[in-house]
């Protein structure tokens, strides 16, 4: 029965909702703090994860349920001419880890999204983010894999299957992007002049005006 994979993720969700809450709050104050210095945060992932990253860097950059100013954000996951030229020169693995090399900084957040958390470009990515002084924050599922060891924080969803992990990822993920909004549009969250966005109040919520995707 097609609503059998319903009341299948339904169930999922209730048990990630009793085991995460504390691993939830955990990554929504990471993602919270790093605004807050005026950091960037850094998506990658790969297959459906990185769809994820592209999805969820495009929340931050341009809104999610709020009008507001721009966050810092971007996925490493969209640039087709870096991702071909990495991947063929120096090799597959490297595609994230030479990107974390180049954009990031220390103060910035890479947030990795990876079901098995063993995916050898997402290791090399998170070693790259520790040897620069960027945290990271890992969504996974099943065990963790390596990622469990070089993530700051995991986010581990109780599953061992894929899509469903992917389905709590975005979920988690959406209301933490909520959060940040809440935080900013109420003035609990402010942002660094050095990261504003020119023009913009950090207050603006147009979304009485019924804006919406």
């Amino acid at each position: 029965m097609l609503t059998d994979s319903l009341r299948e993720l339904s169930d999922t969700a209730l048990r990630s909702a009793e085991l995460l809450e504390a691993d939830a709050k955990k990554a929504a104050s990471m993602v919270l703090d790093t605004l807050s210095r005026g950091g960037t945060l850094l998506f990658c992932g790969n297959g459906g994860s990185a769809a994820d990253a592209q999805h969820l860097a495009t929340e931050y950059v341009v809104r999610y349920a709020r009008n507001r100013r721009a966050l810092r954000a971007i996925a490493l996951t969209t640039d087709t001419s870096l991702l071909t030229a990495a991947g063929n020169d120096f090799g597959f693995d490297q595609v994230f880890e030479r990107q974390v090399e180049a954009l990031g900084r220390p103060g910035d957040l890479l947030v990795i999204h990876s079901t098995s958390g063993n995916s050898p470009n997402v290791l090399r990515a998170a070693r790259a983010a520790r040897t620069s002084g960027i945290a990271v924050l890992a969504f996974s599922a099943r065990d963790g894999g390596e990622l469990r060891e070089l993530a700051d924080h995991n986010v581990v969803v109780p599953t061992g299957r894929t899509d469903r992990a992917q389905e709590i990822h975005m979920c988690i993920q959406h209301a933490i992007c909520d959060l940040v909004e809440k935080e900013l549009v109420q003035g609990r969250l402010q942002i660094p002049q050095s990261a504003a966005v020119p023009g913009i109040d950090a207050s603006t919520d147009n979304a009485a005006r019924g804006v919406t995707k």
